[in-house]
């Protein structure tokens, strides 16, 4: 068991993790028709703004309520009501989500309430499905925004129940923040091979997965449907991913009664074994060819990656699911995680992973771990980690939210046989690339070039004997 140490510093040198509201925007990202709105100021929205487009390469469209001096000090239930109005007028999205950011949440205004106010005096938003999510800055990370979003959306859009409901071969999915548009469309695809009809909520696969649309759209194009949000009770199973989404997979189970699953994660061996083990028992069918020649490709993959990986000490910078997701599988493929740091300490899982402590704080604390601890031979971490790679001396593998100075982000893949097998690929790879290409010159100190009249003396006396 993983000993728990939480940093004492005052002020983060070098952050980790991402802001609470930019993860809730992320979420409402996935939604058919949306427009993400921060109750906050620009700055605020500027900050989380600038890291989607550099991650994702696309045009995000988050907007802001825009909170000056005046509406910190009186109230700014007046911005929220003119920018649903604006928003409408302007770019008519069918879904409005809200995320409130610290101005808001330190303030104590009853945004709830407000929004019911303006919502029942405001005819020309009837036809748009506006949610509202908490989402403090200074509590939590980018897990907990992208859950509180879900878990508005969850309580706003889903039907209870009823018997009038037509159940079907339906599936839920709650993918966590750690998916990328690749990881959710091979899930949709693992879904319908077997006969079922995935509803994926967020669905990233559609609004972030970078592509060209014949006509320009204010609001995001793909994602969620809100007709099949609200008829998620007609599953027969409900499949969440990350410990960080139980809460909202725990809510819908008690609104529709549909069971649940949550997987901690979908990376490695066991945890697809045990993914695919479940569809067919819910579809009733035998688990596809393809799948079984993929779970091969991975075996051997394994076998062939083991060699580069074994012995090796692995430093990881995560948000908690990502980093207990990225240490089991160093562990493993036979690899020691020397320095474990983790975003935020609001995960219950903390201690289940394979290291001897998990620093909770930035990456400033992540390097000084990996100095004290006699170095590394890879870093796992997002884009923010390649100054400490540098200073340290060793490779860094990007993984989670922001990797900006990579392109392809939204198409990498680390679900499933195929992600997993990939992923081991990567790494060995980036070890690969480490190792040094040996010339005559390298061995001239152990063993050194004989002079010319030596090798005279040396040919004379052999020709003797």
């Amino acid at each position: 068991m993983a000993e728990i140490i939480k940093s004492r510093k005052a002020v983060s040198v070098n952050p980790l993790k991402s802001s609470t509201p930019l993860g809730a925007a992320l979420a409402y990202l996935g939604m058919e028709g949306a427009v993400p709105l921060f109750h906050g100021s620009q700055g605020c929205t500027s900050f989380a703004l600038v890291l989607s487009v550099r991650h994702y390469k696309e045009a995000i469209p988050l907007q802001t309520t825009a909170m000056d001096e005046v509406a910190t000090i009186l109230g700014a239930a007046a911005n929220m009501e003119e920018a649903l109005l604006n928003l409408q007028r302007r770019m008519a999205p069918r879904f409005i989500g809200i995320a409130s950011t610290a101005l808001v949440e330190t303030r104590g205004e009853d945004y709830a309430g407000d929004l019911k106010l303006i919502l029942a005096r405001q005819a020309a938003l009837a036809d748009t499905t506006v949610v509202f999510a908490s989402t403090p800055d200074y509590t939590g990370a980018l897990e907990d925004g992208w859950a509180a979003a879900v878990s508005a959306i969850i309580e706003s859009v889903v039907a209870p129940w009823s018997p009038a409901m037509t159940s079907f071969q339906q599936v839920n999915v709650l993918p966590g923040v750690g998916q990328t548009p690749a990881d959710i469309e091979i899930l949709r695809d693992l879904i319908e091979s077997f006969g079922l009809y995935p509803v994926v909520l967020p669905d990233l696969s559609g609004s972030l997965d970078g592509h060209i649309s014949e006509e320009w759209c204010p609001t995001t194009q793909g994602g969620a449907r809100l007709e099949e949000v609200s008829q998620m009770a007609r599953a027969v199973h409900t499949i969440a991913i990350g410990e960080h989404m139980r809460r909202p997979a725990d809510l819908l189970g008690s609104l529709t009664g549909v069971p649940v699953t949550v997987f901690p994660t979908l990376t490695g061996l066991g945890a697809n074994d045990r993914l695919l083990s479940l569809l067919s028992h819910l579809s009733g069918k035998a688990v596809p060819a393809r799948y079984r020649r993929q779970r091969s490709q991975l075996l051997d993959a394994m076998l062939d990656g083991h060699f580069h990986f074994g012995g090796k000490r692995i430093a990881i910078a995560a948000d908690p699911d990502m980093l207990f997701s990225l240490s089991r599988f160093f562990n493993a493929m036979g690899a020691e995680i020397v320095v474990a740091v983790a975003s935020t300490a609001n995960a219950p899982h903390l201690d289940s992973i394979p290291a001897r402590r998990v620093i909770i704080g930035d990456l400033a604390d992540m390097e000084d771990a990996v100095r004290a601890a006699g170095g590394a031979d890879l870093l796992v971490t997002h884009s923010h980690g390649r100054q400490s790679a540098e200073r340290l001396g060793i490779p860094l593998l990007r993984v989670g939210f922001p990797i900006f100075d990579r392109l392809g982000t939204a198409h990498m893949q680390t679900i499933g046989y195929r992600g997993t097998r990939d992923l081991i690929f990567r790494v060995a790879n980036l070890f690969m690339g480490q190792m040094h290409d040996h010339a005559p010159g390298d061995f001239a100190t152990a063993w050194p070039v004989p002079s010319s009249e030596e090798i005279v003396h040396d040919s004379a006396s052999f020709a003797d004997h």
